[in-house]
């Protein structure tokens, strides 16, 4: 297929995506599956979009854990990716989750704490969100069936099976914000365009 013809699926995908989005708990991107999206292209898009954040690992390092942290739960890394840039500010972080804590996804930063789970290595910490994500999108998730060791420190906390798709995401699961499923699903299709445009 043609660069112009590629260009031309990812818009109407993301445009259908976009559209299902705006339709609560409907919308047609689950968290489950496999990715879309190589590391090369992921990191290759968040270095145009952009500048001054980073990781404790390269972002290409960070792009291929994602996948193969996600690979290994049966999670989407490249939609796991993407809700990393919005949880973190495209890698700048904050006081509350600082880089050094490799917390990419705000797991217990609670709207009435005042700080973050820590983890010792960026792969663990994208290890714990694939894991926290699984237990949202996995009914029958629990601590003998995960494929690498626990380590997301409220994994138990989860009602399993509540979230099975992004459209499901905000509104008090993951996040309190009404429009995070949109803005997942909006980041996603962004990545999606552009790695069709750089294949």
């Amino acid at each position: 297929m043609s660069r112009p013809l590629l260009l031309a699926a990812a818009v109407a995908a993301s445009l259908a995506i976009l559209a299902g989005a705006c339709v609560p708990g409907g919308a047609p991107l689950p968290v489950m599956g496999s990715s879309k999206v190589n590391a090369s292209q992921m990191a290759g898009w968040f270095n145009s979009k952009a500048s001054g954040g980073g990781a404790t690992v390269p972002v290409e390092v960070l792009a291929q854990q994602f996948l193969n942290e996600g690979e290994a739960e049966g999670v989407a890394g490249d939609v796991a990716f993407v809700q990393a840039m919005i949880e973190t500010g495209w890698l700048r972080f904050s006081a509350r989750m600082p880089v050094h804590h490799n917390n990419f996804s705000g797991i217990g930063a609670v709207d009435s704490g005042s700080s973050s789970a820590a983890f010792h290595s960026a792969e663990v910490g994208v290890r714990a969100q694939i894991q926290h994500l699984r237990a949202y999108a996995d009914s029958s998730a629990d601590v003998f069936n995960l494929n690498r060791p626990l380590v997301d420190p409220r994994f138990h906390l989860v009602n399993k099976g509540v979230a099975p798709s992004w459209g499901h995401f905000g509104n008090g699961n993951w996040a309190t914000d009404p429009g995070y499923a949109f803005k997942v699903h909006s980041l996603y299709a962004e990545l999606q365009a552009w790695a069709a445009a750089h294949p």
